[in-house]
């Protein structure tokens, strides 16, 4: 797997579902049960920021919240720009761990592409993760999503059945239903 397509085409698919956001509809509930879409938005660009922050070993300026899927799309392009012009390091330090940087952007395409899903189920226009994209996601969530994140940073799993699609189980994992209402 490479890291930086993965992300890359994360970015690529959680762009098409910021598209749905229209003004006046920040206030709308999520998948994710404690934030609504602009706090979802909100918690996007702070991962977004985390991410170029690692690649680059500094950080961007805050872009304008008057626009949140503005600033959204703009992140994402210092992020691919950052990763295709060569992270700073081969190891990033989150916390009080090194971590290698190669790792960063797997985790990171999870987070995005995700939360992704989570934009456009709000957003009233479901969009599924591509299959293939999503079965390359669901073996690096199966390796970050421990039993103790349950409750803190994902719900518990939720039950589909074993043959689901790759896009369904990758959700299910992270505590997700494939729909949202």
């Amino acid at each position: 797997m490479n890291s930086g397509e993965l992300l890359e085409r994360s970015l690529a698919y959680a762009l098409g579902g910021v598209a749905g956001v229209e003004v006046g509809s920040l206030t709308r509930g999520t998948p994710c049960a404690e934030w609504d879409l602009g706090e979802l938005l909100g918690h996007l660009d702070d991962s977004l920021d985390a991410l170029y922050e690692g690649l680059t070993g500094g950080r961007i300026g805050l872009y304008p919240s008057a626009d949140p899927v503005c600033g959204f799309r703009t992140r994402a392009c210092a992020v691919l720009g950052a990763w295709a012009a060569g992270p700073a390091g081969e190891r990033v330090l989150v916390g009080e761990r090194q971590l290698d940087v190669r790792v960063m952007g797997a985790v990171g395409a999870v987070e995005i592409a995700v939360h992704g899903w989570d934009v456009a189920q709000a957003c009233g226009r479901p969009r599924p993760i591509p299959v293939a994209l999503a079965a390359e996601l669901l073996n690096v969530a199966r390796c970050v999503a421990a039993e103790d994140d349950r409750g803190v940073r994902f719900a518990a799993p939720v039950e589909v059945p074993p043959r689901a699609r790759a896009d369904v189980r990758l959700l299910a994992f992270l505590g997700r239903r494939e729909s949202f209402a």
